[in-house]
């Protein structure tokens, strides 16, 4: 039901540990076991609702202010925190940390070192490591094997597998699946709480969660979405993983999202469509109700090392490096995001760059930009005199462009800076000995529309130029513009004689005007 290709959906850490702290703050699992699983299901049902719900409403737009630079960063931090996350299986630590930050991580790691790491694991995960990046490195090098990078972590796995079978290595302190439970879950739709004190928690719950995974599974599509080129429809993925959410929730299963590390390893293993969704859930399918005694001696560094191989190519820092070329602002979100992640959550991340990308929204609607134009020498064209210094000024005029719609947010700014212009015009010509400032034009054409306040910023623009002697003349307003206009009647304070088309038959009527005076 979504439009990601590439996203691999099922349980995740952040939204693990969310839902699990959230409903441990409601009930003991081990004494209220049974209302406890009761409730997951309920928060469950209630973040697929939630996530519905928002694609229905067509509320995808949301995820777009999650920017280009946003994503390389959260993908950068993410991808650094999954690999950290897998140390714990590498180097064969048995008690870790609950946290995803690096300080958390860090400290749990060199805290274990003289006790808890395991040599043998290190082998075991370091050797095949070493064998998944040589045939990534393969496949990048030479197109004709790109199956070597693709078959590598299977054979990963199967080699794994038997070499602790044979030698027992489990023996020895290395880490091993070990005994899964045959069989599928049974239904939990009779568990789900639609009555009673639980439905508001479970619901509170389920909203949170649901918003989270929503953001985070987002966030994921849309980054392997950028490296293949394509678009991703928010609308289809909240109601896609809204609708996986409420069956889910009737399956014993709670909130499930897009998996960073798992969509990583799907990528690198050359997935096309979300048909390869299907494949793993049947594959899971049939080991769970087959094949589990043989992942009995699976060791779990294999797995930690296919992760970790899977996301150490998604930190893009020559993006971040174009992104600081092109635009600070925007590397300042996508550090917020890195930084956010790494040193706290992926949650934590993803608010610092949607909030610095919001602030930067917030500046640009109220502090839009204003540019002084010249003429181009030969030609009948008026150009920003800052991006062409060969544009002259033309004697007794001042023209200035507004970039942006003209609202309440910065109608204020636009006015008094438009008086600037016009103050640091009066005294360029004064010290060059030109002649007196008479007219002030406005060209209007990037001004897509204009609401009451600034309406009146003109209009106390027009008052002030008035009283200095300075006749005000608008160029090209768009429709929307000139209509407004002509509702609130100012056009009867400015005259329906100073509106123009163009900027320059605005300066044909100032310049004939100026000669006709005497």
């Amino acid at each position: 039901m979504g439009s990601s290709k590439d996203i691999a959906i099922g349980p995740v850490a952040v939204v693990s540990l969310l839902i699990g702290s959230l409903l441990q703050n409601e009930l003991d699992p081990v004494k209220n076991k049974e209302e406890y699983l009761r409730l997951a299901f309920t928060a469950t049902f209630f973040a697929g609702i939630t996530q519905a719900a928002l694609g229905f409403l067509r509320l995808g737009f949301l995820i777009e202010f999650l920017s280009h630079a946003a994503i390389v960063g959260f993908m950068g931090g993410a991808a650094i925190t999954i690999a950290l996350q897998q140390l714990k299986y590498v180097l064969g630590i048995r008690s870790f940390t609950k946290k995803t930050d690096i300080i958390s991580v860090m400290r749990s790691v060199w805290s274990s070192a003289h006790h808890g790491w395991n040599w043998q694991t290190i082998v075991i995960g370091i050797t095949f490591l070493a064998f998944l990046l040589f045939a990534k490195y393969i496949g990048k090098k030479n197109r004709k094997f790109f199956w070597v990078p693709a078959i590598a972590p299977i054979i990963s796995v199967i080699l794994a597998t038997l070499f602790v079978y044979v030698t027992r290595a489990d023996k020895q302190g290395v880490q091993i699946v070990n005994h899964i439970k045959k069989g599928i879950n049974p239904s939990s739709v009779h568990k789900i709480y639609f009555t009673g004190p639980f439905v508001a928690k479970g619901f509170k719950i389920g909203v949170i969660c649901g918003m989270i995974g929503l953001t985070e599974a987002v966030a994921i599509g849309r980054t392997f979405a950028a490296m293949k080129d394509y678009q991703l429809d928010g609308n289809k993925e909240m109601v896609a993983l809204g609708t996986m959410n409420i069956a889910g929730s009737m399956t014993s299963c709670y909130v499930a999202t897009g998996s960073f590390s798992r969509s990583a390893v799907n990528f690198m293993a050359g997935c096309q469509t979300p048909v390869s969704n299907i494949v793993m859930s049947t594959v899971v399918l049939l080991t769970l109700l087959v094949i589990t005694p043989l992942f009995k001696y699976t060791p779990n560094a294999i797995l930690g090392s296919i992760i970790i191989s899977a996301v150490i190519g998604l930190v893009d820092y020559e993006a971040a490096i174009l992104i600081w070329k092109v635009d600070k602002m925007d590397f300042i979100a996508c550090m917020g995001a890195f930084f956010g992640v790494v040193f706290a959550s992926v949650e934590i991340g993803l608010l610092i760059a949607v909030s610095i990308s919001f602030a930067k929204i917030l500046f640009q609607v109220t502090r839009p930009r204003t540019v002084l134009l010249g003429n181009l020498p030969g030609t009948t064209i008026y150009r920003n005199t800052h991006q062409y210094p060969e544009a002259r000024h033309v004697p007794g005029l001042v023209i200035v462009r507004v970039d942006s719609a003209i609202y309440f947010s910065n109608s204020n700014y636009v006015r008094e800076r438009i008086l600037r212009w016009l103050m640091e015009e009066e005294e360029r010509a004064k010290a060059e000995g030109q002649s007196k400032i008479t007219f002030l034009i406005i060209e209007m054409s990037p001004v897509i529309d204009i609401d009451t306040s600034g309406i009146h910023a003109l209009e106390d623009l027009y008052k002030n130029l008035h009283k200095r002697d300075i006749q005000l003349i608008l160029a090209n307003p768009g429709s929307i513009v000139i209509e407004k206009l002509l509702s609130s009647k100012i056009t009867e304070h400015i005259g329906n004689n100073n509106i123009f088309l163009t900027v320059s038959d605005a300066v044909r009527f100032c310049t004939r005007k100026s000669m006709q005076e005497p």
